[in-house]
């Protein structure tokens, strides 16, 4: 198989050869490799999040598999647990894939993750259940979920690494949207096989052997990622940065990728806190919040969420390219104002009932959730320079993402168990996105630019 194409100056000179950013021509990007590394990042991505949206919409079936039987809330609780329990290595896995990346280059810490991934996911689908080893059930679920959350701790950082480093940049907002697009694929590919498998099995058939079917899929899918990810070539930013010296090219301490990066760093956790709190609050926490909490009737209530992940999938490419146009900063920015209004309205229309209220409230909850999924994959990138890039960005989004991303469905349950409140999901969504409008006011605008550290990228 041949080697990919690199990148190559209009004049047809190896981007490997040139000097810093600032002096240097502009590179002029490969269409066609662009398109392959987009789908290459995207497609990791949608495995992932198969994952996490399978795990989320079964979660009910999960709990009945791996907990004892007893109370249906302690239960979900247990299972949400587990699910909270990956994101706290997440970090963990960010330390040591985001500066290996640095050093050995992102499209090989990708490929490992790839691995890592569907090794986790496919071993889920091979535990026995609690009735038939016990204690034993709910430990080696917690072990597969680990694995996972210390692999994708390298995952969303480098896919968007990845996206940023290659594309324009006059169209990396629209570029970088297709790697929340496979997200969102990802979570309807999930939900619409447990949506059609709650629709034909039996509740004992679903318990017994059905649930096993979506988490056996990820072997194939991750053979098929780490196929498209094995074809491409380290990206024209990180090459040029191999060409350096290594006396002008010192290796980066873990300590100077957080210290030396601090305001970066202060900014991308607040960013990653509204995007995480609101994504997961709205396709991992409302389908059981719907089920359990309301009541609502379960294949009804996967079906709106599907639909509402459809909306959000066509808008998608749309808003990137809206960025690209007006700048991030707007565009998250609309974001925050809309969940900080909008979060209790769209609530109270969720709790009325009827199919219709809970499809306009949560549509209304997708759309402003899309100022962030066409925002982030190309504005996060641009807050660290080239040499620090992977390593910074895999630090703080993943510390961002365990302590307030993935524990929302495991703290908005409790919060509601508490309280008797069963607002608190709106609330949270509230106080998150007054967060994100302190960080959005103070970060810089970065549509149309190149990224820090290296030179201008033009469509070749």
């Amino acid at each position: 198989m041949s080697a990919a194409p690199v990148a190559t100056h209009p004049s047809g000179t190896n981007p490997r050869s040139s000097p810093p950013a600032g002096s240097a021509p502009p590179t002029a990007t490969d269409p066609a490799l662009v398109r392959r590394a987009v789908k290459a990042a995207a497609l990791g991505n949608a495995m992932e999040w198969f994952d996490f949206g399978v795990y989320s919409y079964i979660a009910v079936t999960l709990g009945k598999v791996f907990f004892p039987s007893g109370n249906p809330t302690a239960q979900l609780l247990s299972t949400f647990g587990a699910f909270a329990a990956a994101f706290l290595v997440r970090p963990l896995g960010g330390m040591v894939f985001g500066p290996l990346g640095d050093r050995v280059g992102r499209q090989k810490v990708l490929a490992l993750t790839m691995i890592m991934m569907a090794a986790g996911t496919f071993a889920i689908g091979l535990i026995p259940s609690y009735a038939t080893i016990g204690v034993w059930a709910p430990v080696l679920l917690l072990a597969a979920r680990l694995v996972q959350g210390f692999s994708t701790g390298g995952e969303y950082a480098g896919a968007s690494t990845f996206i940023a480093e290659y594309a324009p940049d006059k169209r990396r907002g629209f570029l970088g949207s297709w790697l929340e697009f496979g997200t969102l694929a990802g979570y309807i590919g999930g939900a619409g096989l447990v949506t059609l498998m709650t629709a034909l099995l039996s509740d004992a058939d679903l318990t017994s052997w059905g649930w096993r079917i979506p988490f056996l899929i990820a072997g194939p899918m991750g053979i098929i990622g780490l196929y498209l990810r094995m074809r491409l070539e380290e990206t024209p930013a990180f090459a040029a940065e191999l060409e350096k010296a290594e006396a002008t090219r010192p290796k980066v301490p873990l300590r100077d990728m957080i210290t030396g990066q601090w305001r970066a760093l202060l900014l991308c956790v607040g960013l990653v806190l509204v995007f995480n709190v609101t994504d997961y609050m709205l396709l991992s926490y409302m389908p059981s919040y719907l089920t359990s909490e309301l009541k609502y009737d379960e294949t009804h209530g996967l079906l709106v969420v599907l639909v509402v992940m459809a909306l959000m999938m066509v808008v998608q490419p749309f808003a990137g390219a809206l960025t690209d146009r007006i700048g991030r900063r707007p565009v998250i920015a609309a974001g925050c104002a809309g969940f900080l209004l909008l979060s209790v309205p769209a609530l109270l229309l969720i709790r009325e009932g009827s199919l219709l209220a809970v499809g306009l409230g949560m549509a209304a909850l997708g759309l402003l959730l899309v100022c962030f999924t066409a925002s982030m994959p190309s504005a996060l990138p641009a807050l660290f320079p080239t040499r620090v890039r992977y390593g910074s960005l895999s630090i703080g989004f993943n510390v961002s993402v365990s302590l307030f991303g993935g524990t929302t469905p495991l703290v908005v349950t409790a919060l509601i168990g508490a309280t008797g409140d069963m607002m608190m999901p709106a609330y949270y969504m509230m106080a998150a996105a007054v967060i994100g409008g302190v960080a959005v006011w103070f970060m810089s605008e970065s549509a149309g630019r190149p990224l820090p550290g290296s030179a201008p990228a033009v469509e070749g």
